[in-house]
């Protein structure tokens, strides 16, 4: 054999060993345990706004997304990301063209991870009820898995010292909340235990009404049932607003004198949320970054 060859062939044994030592396993938390990758994924498709939103604020950007992302704060960078399709109803020939080496799925694509998993891994970063805790349980996870430790400690302790100061104006106060979701003229409440339950442990609010039934959709209830509850802040989620049924949906629902005549309106606490980043983006860092903003601007702080 020539010198040259000899060399070629030593120099691609020597690569092909340093990228195998360089690649190393990367472990991380998921919604069903514990996952482990052959290696960080460079290419990762996102089918969850919440994975979405904390994978962006991390400052990684995927290669493909779902569309429509129903949220507007996310980076204009991720219009170069591909479209990948909906929630419930994946591309899979767009994603496998991507040859992604992770899939990402949350609450809304979770059912079809079997066949995605067909494609490439798939890692169920879902938030769960606690939307808070699950939250940045996900954003430790996608740090270990992108090795953005240290972007995820700031976040976090951003998010903590946001929250601890808010907290300290409920608790100082004081009062009961009600959370209140419309879809165009129905009305349905959320308690401690729900999927926005967090407004009541993690911010400090007291329940308005106590032992309120859950399901992911709320407790269905009347005008008369919130003007009855009297609440001293009402937090308003317009789900019709969040998936693009018109903004003031909800200001046009609750303009009635039940409403108008309860303490929260008569005080100027009835807080209009961001539908979205509640509803879409449930447990993002960014999302509840937002939320958290909002609750404490409708409090006067």
């Amino acid at each position: 054999m020539s010198l040259f060859p000899r060399i070629f062939s030593a120099a691609v044994l020597f690569f092909g060993l340093t990228a195998a030592a360089l690649a190393q396993p990367v472990t991380f938390d998921t919604a069903q345990g514990k996952m482990t990758l052959e290696a960080r994924p460079e290419k990762i498709v996102a089918l969850d706004v919440a994975a979405i939103d904390t994978i962006t604020a991390l400052g990684v950007l995927p290669a493909g997304v779902v569309a429509p992302l129903y949220v507007d704060y996310l980076t204009s960078d991720l219009d170069a990301a591909a479209p990948v399709g909906s929630f419930f109803e994946p591309d899979m020939e767009a994603i496998a063209a991507l040859a992604p080496d992770l899939i990402v799925v949350g609450p809304r694509s979770v059912a079809m991870a079997d066949a995605l998993s067909r494609i490439a891994p798939v890692a169920d970063m879902s938030v769960g009820t606690d939307a808070f805790k699950d939250g940045k349980a996900r954003l430790i996870a996608f740090s270990e898995m992108l090795g953005r430790e240290d972007e995820a400690k700031a976040l976090a302790e951003a998010l903590d010292a946001k929250l601890a100061s808010l907290r300290a104006t409920v608790e100082a106060e004081g009062g009961r909340a009600l959370i209140l979701m419309t879809n165009g003229p129905k009305l349905s409440v959320f308690g401690p235990d729900s999927r926005f339950g967090w407004l009541h442990t993690e911010v400090g609010f007291a329940p308005a009404v106590p032992d309120i039934a859950e399901n992911r959709h709320g407790e269905a209830v009347s005008f008369e049932y919130v003007a009855e509850a009297d609440p001293d802040t009402l937090l308003v989620v317009d789900r019709g607003a969040a998936v693009g049924g018109g903004a003031d949906a909800a200001r046009a629902t609750l303009d009635t004198p039940l409403i108008a005549g309860t303490r929260a309106a008569q005080s100027g606490r009835v807080i209009y949320l961001s539908p979205a980043e509640l509803y879409i983006a449930t447990g993002g860092i960014l999302s509840l970054n937002r939320t958290i903003d909002e609750v404490a601007a409708g409090l006067g702080g």
